[in-house]
């Protein structure tokens, strides 16, 4: 299993020693955020929003990281070529 980690300082003290987050605690760290600027307004569909935030960039690194190899990134993702070609065009990212 794949445990993705980020180094986030916790505390604003420097002899704390930084720990690592996953990748879970982030987006839950961001969610979190968004629903206290929300606040009391209305909103609709946060589950299509949050996936489509969460898509563009997660498709940019990858293939970032794949050095723009989309066959190479469409199986780090565990999604076909063409699929991925489709959510690229999709994202403008090709």
């Amino acid at each position: 299993a794949v445990n993705a980690v980020v180094h986030l300082p916790l505390a604003s003290r420097p002899s704390e020693a930084v720990r690592e987050a996953t990748l879970g605690e982030c987006v839950g760290n961001a969610v979190r955020r968004y629903l206290d600027d929300l606040g009391d307004s209305q909103c609709d569909d946060l589950y299509a929003l949050f996936l489509g935030e969460l898509e563009m960039p997660l498709l940019r690194e990858v293939m970032r990281w794949s050095g723009n190899n989309q066959s190479r990134a469409a199986q780090a993702l565990g999604l076909s070529r063409a699929t991925l070609r489709k959510k690229l065009q999709t994202h403008g990212l090709i």
